[in-house]
């Protein structure tokens, strides 16, 4: 059976952006193309095969392991930066403010797509999805810094619509307007409790 099924939607690229000092600023540099290697976006701070784990995974290993870097990139929806933006009562939210490496439109929810997911480029790159990007108050402080009164609502607006943490899989380029096709994985969901509940 193929590990993966496609699905019908579209992920049309409408932004793309790079983080080239996090330690300076989270906000991104706009851009029309970007090569795609294994390390992740050319230019991205947060690129590179290996990387110090953050406080989100503590209950595994102590902050700073080094492990496996899956968080390479981070994507977001174009419709879920809009109802952020809503919520927040902006016209508008750029996500070169949120740290963003690409925003797409056209994938229902796109913040809760499967872990494995793949996103297919017509050019054949392919990036895999890791999980879902979790809000937190950095992005909320560069919201604040440019609209006044209203970023300190960031993570309880983004709260499933901050996109999703992502790694490349196989190396390309990928430009504004590539419209990436959707593969989510094929395996049903795991479902522990219902499977004890039968057997009770």
């Amino acid at each position: 059976m193929p590990a993966l099924r496609k699905t019908r939607f579209t992920a049309e690229v409408t932004w793309l952006g790079c983080v080239p000092d996090r330690g300076a600023s989270l906000r991104a540099q706009p851009t029309e193309a970007v090569d795609a290697t294994l390390s992740g976006f050319t230019g991205e701070a947060h690129s590179g095969t290996a990387r110090a784990a953050c406080s989100r995974f503590t209950m595994l290993y102590p902050k700073g392991t080094e492990v496996r870097n899956t968080r390479q990139i981070t994507i977001l929806s174009e419709e879920e930066l809009a109802a952020i933006a809503a919520e927040l009562e902006l016209e508008r939210l750029d996500p070169a403010l949120l740290g963003a490496s690409m925003v797409v439109r056209g994938v229902p929810d796109f913040s809760h797509l499967t872990v494995g997911t793949r996103l297919l480029s017509p050019k054949k790159t392919v990036i895999t999805i890791d999980l879902e990007n979790g809000p937190c108050n950095l992005p909320g402080r560069e919201i604040e810094a440019e609209s006044p009164g209203h970023g300190r609502g960031f993570p309880v607006a983004a709260q499933g619509k901050r996109g999703v943490t992502a790694w490349v899989e196989r190396a390309g380029q990928v430009a504004v307007g590539d419209a990436f096709a959707v593969f989510v994985p094929s395996q049903p969901a795991w479902q522990p409790e219902a499977i004890a509940a039968a057997a009770e």
